[in-house]
């Protein structure tokens, strides 16, 4: 405001009287006292208060002297401006010199200040234009005049403001300043760049000019230039909340996301109820690989703007990273709420269903997604292949190809498409092509871990794979999310382990598990352990034989469910039976994990029955159908259906059951290999590791001795590839199947596998699996206590 700028003696007088100051009030200042009965106004020392910024003394000084004199325009003016510094209402005082002096300029361009900072912006542009008429060489009236209009959105005519006053007064740095906002504003970023380098030639420490500066260049694209404009902005006014922010966002723009969160963590504590900081700064921790305390700071955010839907969306990004999948799907439905017709948001819910296993829902969420017609190519392009990792999920291979082609057409240059089109060829065990593609995209994205560490797993890697763990290694020191860099140590474990190099096997699958640890809930052995007794106590031989259906017989498929621990040979027992004629291999089923839930609840509240159980049967034979409407039978083989052999026994009485069992040690280090779904909490860490084999035992040995004897058929995996034809048999007779040759050549059968295990089946049964913990004996620790073998070795 320009009446709380210093008055020096060649100043334009206060009075409007257009006369220098030390030939006006400042000369009466000097004259000898009247000998009137008031006092005469002794300017000198309201100008030393005003000029020394003792604003609380100048307000006190001009009321006393307003008593004495009201009709005195100048200390009306004066008075305003101790109220203004003051961040006290001065309009009424303002407006009072404004009508005493009404041919005072400044008067009323302070007063247009004073209304403007009220947001009173039509009143304020009629007192700067007031005071331009009675002025028109008034420079800082035509800057007071533009700030309005750029306050009103007329960037334009306030440029046309600023550079009249330019025009007067040259060497005016908040002009040029002002004039930068107001190109930046027209889209004139390099005019403005201009104007602010001009107005910091004349004023090196303007802190406002810096950060100015800072905003035209990040428009630019010139973000460490507008990064060192915002550092020196706070240099000169360390609590510049704005300069801050920024700093934060173009850090964060420019990758650098630890000094970025510094910095919104320094706004933060001048600033602690923004809720917006609060978000960038979780974004922040994202980039971070720090997902823990991402989901706190949205949290933080939410806390302050509670209807946000893209704070619930980040919240629920950092919950999926942390493996907590309910409260994400929980999230981003709330984002939905309040925001329904966002693709991102609905594309985010597919991937947490897709970890859920609820693929059809995901799929349908994808979709949906992709009918919203997303804000880019880009985004329609992810959608696309996010839903072609359902389909392929489902088995539903053409469909993930048709939507891999549609991304690809979308974004031709987009290599997650080809990593997925690299999947959907080993899948169906088209290795050689998966590996092409797996290079092909390594040629376009030489930093792409995912395309280098998916060669590995195609086939046996051996010594003339040289060049590959060199790659991998130089991929290694680079550093990436803790997700993609255990991928990678997961692969370099397989390389190791193929070419007989133990030590460093184990090493680089323990580094690959450490880290996935840090991205995933941890694992409650006591919780665990309280589901599988509840689950003992609940379906005990009682609840079973109350609950039993009838069977169903006739065209309706039949089930056969393989169970048992992930990397028992679960695969293999499917890739046999499938290999029938009369068998379609539908891979793992989430069904009746979901069922557990709700037919768990039901029957706690009303006691089991066979019309509950018969429900849900009729969801499953329906489900069965529609995958396989051409075969009798249909393969299950979700090793987790373990749990839930009480339900589906009664449920389906005519169900087949195959049991997979494996040395447990071989059973364990083999899951310990792999890089397993973020639900496996217990997959990384060989304490879990074991005693989630033992409870697993337990539940088993209680479901040999409540279910019929004729049941469940144990199948020892040892036993399977020591004499493949005899145990192949007894698994086509137990599931009421003629025998047929395929059944011996399984390998050969052509159809889409999506397990770890998608290799291994198509290759001739062979033990090379069998007793393979004995190369890692030096490391078993705690799994040795599930094999009297391994104790003593």
């Amino acid at each position: 405001m320009n009446a709380i700028a210093k008055i020096g003696r060649n100043d334009a007088c206060h009075c409007g009287s257009g006369k220098k100051y030390k030939k006006c009030c400042g000369q009466a200042a000097t004259e000898a006292p009247s000998p009137a009965a008031v006092p005469p106004i002794d300017f000198a020392a309201l100008t030393t208060l005003l000029n020394t910024r003792r604003h609380g003394e100048l307000e006190a000084a001009a009321r006393a002297q307003i008593a004495a004199r009201p009709n005195s325009g100048v200390l009306w003016k004066l008075l305003g401006a101790a109220l203004y510094a003051q961040r006290k209402d001065p309009i009424a005082a303002l407006e009072t010199a404004a009508r005493l002096l009404p041919n005072d300029a400044e008067a009323q361009t302070n007063l247009g200040n004073a209304l403007r900072a009220q947001g009173r912006l039509p009143e304020a542009a009629a007192r700067h234009r007031r005071a331009i008429e009675i002025l028109a060489t008034y420079p800082e009236a035509h800057n007071n005049l533009g700030a309005v209009l750029r306050d009103m959105g007329r960037h334009e005519e306030a440029a046309a403001s600023f550079r009249r006053a330019l025009a007067l007064e040259d060497r005016f740095p908040l002009a040029h300043n002002n004039l930068g906002i107001a190109l930046l504003a027209c889209g004139r970023a390099n005019e403005a760049v201009a104007a602010h380098r001009r107005a910091l030639a004349l004023a090196p420490d303007f802190a406002q000019a810096h950060a100015a500066l800072g905003d035209a260049l990040r428009s630019l694209g010139a973000l460490e230039e507008a990064a060192a404009s915002y550092r020196r902005a706070i240099a000169i006014k360390s609590d510049d909340v704005d300069s801050l922010r920024h700093l934060g966002d173009t850090l964060a723009a420019l990758g650098q996301p630890e000094p970025a969160a510094a910095a919104y963590r320094r706004v933060l504590e001048l600033e602690p109820r923004s809720a917006e900081v609060h978000g960038s700064l979780g974004n922040a921790w994202r980039d971070l690989w720090q997902p823990a305390a991402a989901a706190e700071s949205y949290r933080a955010a939410l806390a302050l703007q509670p209807d946000s839907p893209e704070l619930h969306n980040s919240l629920g990004n950092a919950l999926l990273e942390l493996g907590q999948i309910e409260p994400a799907v929980q999230s981003y439905r709330r984002s939905l709420e309040l925001k329904p017709h966002a693709a991102k948001t609905l594309s985010n819910l597919g991937s947490a269903l897709r970890d859920l296993a609820r693929l059809d829902e995901a799929a349908a969420s994808y979709q949906k997604a992709l009918e919203l017609e997303p804000d880019s190519a880009q985004m329609s392009a992810e959608i696309l292949i996010n839903l072609a990792v359902v389909e392929r999920l489902l088995g539903r291979l053409a469909r993930a190809e048709a939507s891999i082609s549609r991304a690809l057409e979308l974004d031709p240059m987009s290599t997650a498409a080809i990593l997925v089109r690299a999947d959907v060829a080993s899948d169906r065990g088209e290795f050689a092509a998966a590996e092409a593609l797996y290079r092909q995209t390594f040629a376009v994205d030489p930093d792409s871990a995912p395309a280098w560490a998916g060669i590995a797993a195609l086939r046996k890697m051996g010594e003339g794979d040289g060049d590959w763990i060199a790659v991998a290694r130089r991929l290694l020191a680079r550093p990436r999310r803790p997700r993609e860099t255990a991928h990678l140590q997961f692969a370099m474990g397989k390389y190791f382990d193929d070419i007989k190099e133990y030590a460093d096997a184990f090493a680089s699958y323990r580094a690959a598990n450490e880290l996935i640890k840090t991205c995933r809930p941890p694992h409650d052995r006591e919780q665990l352990s309280r589901t599988f007794a509840f689950i003992a106590q609940l379906y005990d031989r009682d609840w079973i034989d109350q609950g039993r259906a009838d069977p169903l017989a006739g065209s309706v498929p039949r089930p056969i469910f393989v169970v048992g621990m992930p990397r028992s040979g679960t695969s293999l027992a499917e890739q046999i039976l499938a290999s029938h004629p009369d068998v379609f291999g539908a891979g793992e089923l989430s069904y009746w994990k979901l069922a557990s839930f709700e037919m768990g609840r039901r029957s706690l509240e009303n006691g089991p029955s066979a019309a509950l159980s018969a429900e849900f049967a009729g969801k499953y034979r329906a489900l069965l159908a529609m995958l396989a409407p051409r075969h009798a039978h249909v393969v299950d083989k979700m090793p987790a259906n373990f749990a839930h052999l009480g339900m589906i026994h009664a449920a389906l009485p005519e169900a087949r059951i195959i049991h997979m069992r494996r040395n447990p040690i071989d059973t364990c280090l083999s899951i310990y290999f792999q890089n397993f779904h973020i639900g496996h909490t217990y997959a990384n860490d060989l304490d879990d590791l074991a005693h989630y084999y033992e409870e697993y035992l337990r539940l088993m040995d209680h479901w040999q001795a409540v279910l019929p004897s004729d049941a469940i058929l144990d199948v020892p995996y040892e036993a399977l590839v020591d004499d493949p034809e005899s145990w192949s048999r007894r698994m086509v007779e137990f599931a009421g199947l003629p025998w047929h040759e395929a059944c011996l050549n399984a390998h050969e059968t052509v159809r889409p596998v999506s397990t770890f295990s998608k290799w291994q089946v198509r290759q001739k049964i062979n033990r090379r699996s069998v007793q393979r913990w004995r190369n890692y004996a030096a490391f078993l620790g705690p799994l040795r206590r599930l094999s009297p073998e391994a104790a003593v070795a």
